[in-house]
């Protein structure tokens, strides 16, 4: 990526806190990919209140707590199903590709019985995009951090507290930012 940011995928973009548009303000984002033909990441800390009824019953008691549909970003929100799983024993396959560690993108075409490793799943509705340079614009002004990625973030069971986990687990000025309060003028 000549003129570029290096690549961030399969690392975290966890948003700054004074960006407060509310799509992306205290967001933790997995990149998916990222090049010259633009990125593609989920968000992982915004659950709705939908449960995955869409879901095929033999999916269902695979989906990890909080079991309920997250929205993965603002683009194709109501077309776009993504799936995330961990497994017991990574086997790349057609129907599991490894992201980070255990997990990896579940294609829930395939039968329940081309995914024998599965411990959990988590879907969610629409992704995070951007066209060529646009993230690599907002990385040079500072609209985000960019961290490395723990297994552990992509399917957490306490997604209200991610972007403040994130933030502590870095230590010094970025700790100290996590307790900021999101209104400012708040003391």
């Amino acid at each position: 990526m000549t003129g570029a940011h290096a690549s961030v995928a399969r690392r975290l973009l966890v948003a700054v806190p004074e960006l407060l548009e509310p799509t992306f303000a205290r967001t933790v984002v997995f990149m998916v990919e990222h090049n010259a033909d633009g990125a593609l990441g989920i968000v992982l800390n915004r659950p709705s209140d939908a449960p995955p009824d869409e879901l095929r019953e033999e999916w269902r008691s695979f989906v990890h707590e909080p079991a309920v549909v997250f929205i993965g970003g603002p683009v194709q929100l109501n077309e776009a199903t993504i799936a995330l799983g961990r497994v017991a024993r990574v086997e790349p396959s057609d129907a599991w590709q490894p992201l980070l560690g255990r997990v990896g993108s579940v294609d829930l075409a395939e039968p329940r019985e081309a995914h024998p490793h599965l411990e959990a799943l988590r879907v969610f509705s629409g992704y995070a995009g951007w066209a060529p340079g646009q993230l690599d614009d907002e990385l040079a002004h500072g609209g985000w951090h960019v961290f490395d990625a723990d297994p552990g973030d992509l399917l957490t069971a306490s997604p209200s507290t991610l972007w403040r986990d994130v933030m502590r687990r870095q230590g010094g000025a970025f700790a100290m930012a996590a307790n900021r309060p999101t209104d400012s003028t708040v003391n």
